[in-house]
């Protein structure tokens, strides 16, 4: 039996994970029993959840919290074989055989994180280190910082590359979302993800390009939610648009008429947004730093993160000069068809197997 901790199916990031990679599982080995621990109203929505081999347990404990390390013990069956953590916070009270996914280590190295969250992050990742039989992580970067960042530990750490699903390769083609000419930044707005740097090259460049910046995500009731972006927003009267969280099939529609996706953070684990914005013709505009080369590859035109006036430059570049703009489309198109979910979970039960026969 094979358990998998699956709470966090709608969060960002990790839920796309879970949402993508489980179902191919399941379907592959179906004589595996899966059992999954999440909320049973929220999973019986799913197709895949109804599969013979497949079992649930209602589990609603919040993530990083004492009351989810009993509720994980409780809620294991005694059959497990192994346990599978999508995210760093592992079942610390569980003894047997563990497989843990590491999407990045950003709790690590967050300059702002509160001191017990910090204490938090360390002493939970030297658990994973000490205590995991295996270590799947989605990139060869976020594997080199789990590796610097934490003690030694006796697994095997497996780099596998997340994936781009097909439906970003054929969006329907609705109206536009947004009326005006526009670039596109997809994500939460937390301070690594730079949103206010990019207000900030928006404001340099207002004069040389007419576009709009549409901010899509979660901005309200996130702990390390950048405050500050709201008040240079504002500063540039109504060319920001905070869209909140929009459904997916209006994500794709934002995604599609956007005449550039602007990922300009510090620090990423992996880096879809783009990779799916590549898959519908869109150009992608990404910082120089962290996994995002090695996700975008020569497929997208980068900046520096830490200077708004050349995130300024490349947007102005991107949004005049067409030639560059063509390129991209074609080797983005190229590029995200490289990246899929079904690799992804054929080397993800290539390392299942070989734990539950170690």
């Amino acid at each position: 039996m094979l358990t998998v901790d699956v709470r966090a199916l709608h969060n960002s990031g990790i839920g796309t994970y879970i949402q993508n990679l489980l179902p191919r599982l399941i379907e592959a080995k179906p004589e595996l029993e899966f059992h999954l621990l999440g909320s049973a109203a929220d999973l019986s929505r799913f197709t895949w959840t109804h599969r013979p081999n497949v079992s649930v347990s209602d589990c609603h404990s919040p993530l990083y919290s004492v009351k989810e390390q009993l509720e994980l013990r409780q809620k294991t069956p005694k059959e497990t074989d192994l346990f599978w953590s999508p995210h760093y916070n592992i079942p610390v009270l569980y003894r047997g055989k563990l497989l843990v996914t590491v999407h990045d280590v950003f709790h690590l190295v967050q300059p702002d994180m509160s001191l017990p969250k910090k204490l938090y992050a360390r002493g939970m990742f030297r658990a994973v280190r000490r205590k995991a039989d295996a270590i799947v992580t989605v990139s060869e970067f976020s594997k080199n910082e789990l590796l610097r960042l934490t003690p030694p530990g006796k697994q095997e750490v497996t780099p596998i590359h997340i994936g781009v699903d097909e439906a970003w390769f054929q969006i329907p083609d609705k109206p536009r979302p947004y009326d005006k000419p526009y670039i596109l930044f997809v994500g939460s707005v937390k301070p690594h993800k730079n949103v206010g740097g990019l207000i900030r090259a928006l404001e340099l460049a207002q004069h040389d390009i007419p576009h709009d910046l549409v901010i899509v995500g979660r901005r309200e009731g996130l702990l390390t939610a950048d405050e500050e972006v709201a008040a240079k927003a504002a500063a540039l009267g109504g060319r920001v648009h905070f869209t909140g969280f929009v459904e997916d099939d209006d994500l794709k529609q934002f995604v599609k008429h956007a005449d550039a996706l602007v990922l300009p953070s510090f620090y990423e684990g992996f880096g879809l947004p783009p990779l799916e914005a590549m898959a519908c013709g869109c150009p992608a505009l990404v910082s120089n730093a962290a996994s995002l080369s090695e996700a975008c590859g020569d497929a997208a035109l980068y900046c520096d993160p830490h200077d708004p006036q050349d995130i300024a430059d490349k947007l102005v570049l991107l949004m005049e000069d067409e030639p560059l703009r063509t390129s991209l489309r074609q080797k983005g198109l190229e590029r995200a068809e490289r990246f899929t979910w079904d690799a992804c979970a054929e080397k993800t039960l290539v390392v299942i197997e070989r734990t539950l026969n170690a």
